[in-house]
């Protein structure tokens, strides 16, 4: 089985390329990174680290490369002939390789209609929804009407860290030893070959937002306030408890939210929060907290990890305190290699962090959780 995978960064290479190997693909990575391509063309194998006790490493085999701008013919022929095409860019991205990928589909429905589907590994609702959007309008007319049958884009929900690092070795990657890839059973292609490792569900908006609300939400949470206490890693954050108690009633908030909404049973949520916290504070891993909050203003976007579950706890009549904390942390986030962390902290400068949490919210200033993300703001400042 053949498989494209764009992105071979971390995520691409330490995830979803360990998983689709493991499970017996050839992998294609596509990237515009010149030196991964040239190395895992060279080498067709990589390592992977586990960030446990044992430090356990294992190679990654039957993986080669392309360069997206120099081979951009090599991968729309690699998609015409593989039997899935995956994805871990970042969701902004996407429509960089929608292009590429609209054409490997044409030169694929052309000739063949053996099922092919498509997944996003973003961390995004809906992930592969965008990518069918920004594709289809690159396709013509009866490209698309063929696609229709035999091309899917099933949403997924991802999650596994995966700090930025560096070694000798530029494709050794190290990850933490949990993952979970769910993907949605209901947008697949009948009679599909199941991929090893991988959750198959029929309904992905629980699981989606139960990681973007806890994993996602509780991270980017110890990452701002971290900052403010001065802390560059989210271990060393973790390590104070006054703090891992702030971030813990966040997730409880964005618990109650899911218990309410999706009818998560409450003490096995209570584990899984006590599980996200335990992750954060791995001391096999290094994760800064730059890292982890940048990009605030993706963060503080209304269907995003903050400001999403704030408006459907006060539509529930649930609390969102701690969560409005969050959201002022991210106000007060500086990072200047970070352009939205730049951007954001130029838009207070010029009109005020309250037309500035507006601007970028969504929230006008005479909503209840802007007013708290405000009070918060004035605390924290």
């Amino acid at each position: 089985m053949k498989a494209v995978h764009f992105g071979a960064g971390n995520i691409g290479r330490g995830f979803i390329g360990l998983l689709l190997s493991q499970a017996g693909y050839e992998v294609t990575f596509v990237d515009v990174n010149v030196a991964f391509v040239t190395q895992l063309k060279e080498r067709g194998e990589y390592p992977v680290t586990l960030a446990s006790d044992g430090q356990e490493t294992v190679i990654v085999k039957n993986v080669t490369a392309l360069s997206s701008v120099t081979h951009a013919d090599e991968v729309a022929a690699a998609i015409a002939g593989a039997d899935l095409v995956t994805t871990a860019v970042g969701v902004s991205i996407l429509k960089h390789i929608a292009g590429v990928l609209a054409d490997g589909i044409s030169r694929r429905v052309a000739v063949s209609s053996a099922p092919l589907h498509v997944i996003a590994c973003e961390n995004a609702i809906g992930g592969s929804a965008q990518l069918k959007e920004l594709v289809y309008v690159k396709l013509d007319e009866a490209a698309r009407a063929k696609a229709e049958s035999s091309v899917a884009f099933p949403n997924a929900a991802v999650d596994r860290i995966v700090p930025l690092q560096q070694h000798e070795d530029i494709l050794k990657v190290v990850v933490e030893p949990f993952y979970e890839w769910v993907v949605d059973a209901s947008q697949m292609i009948p009679g599909y070959t199941p991929v090893e490792g991988v959750h198959y569900v029929d309904n992905l908006e629980p699981y989606i937002e139960r990681k973007l609300f806890t994993v996602n939400t509780g991270h980017c949470s110890a990452a701002y306030l971290g900052f403010l206490q001065g802390y560059e890693t989210i271990q060393q954050a973790m390590e104070d408890e006054a703090l891992t108690a702030k971030v813990r009633e966040v997730l409880e908030e964005t618990g109650a939210v899911l218990i309410q909404k999706h009818g998560f049973d409450e003490a096995e949520h209570s584990k899984y929060i006590d599980k996200i916290l335990e992750r954060f504070r791995n001391p096999a891993l290094t994760d800064e907290v730059s890292r982890v909050g940048r990009s605030p203003l993706r963060k503080l976007s209304p269907s995003d990890r903050l400001v999403s579950p704030a408006t459907q706890a006060y539509d529930r009549g649930l609390s969102y305190t701690a969560l409005t904390r969050s959201m002022a942390g991210a106000l007060l986030f500086k990072a200047g290699d970070d352009p939205e962390a730049v951007e954001l902290q130029a838009a207070i400068a010029e009109l005020g962090a309250e037309a500035a949490l507006t601007k970028y919210t969504g929230l006008a200033a005479d909503h209840p959780i802007h007013q708290a993300a405000m009070e918060q703001y004035a605390k924290l400042s």
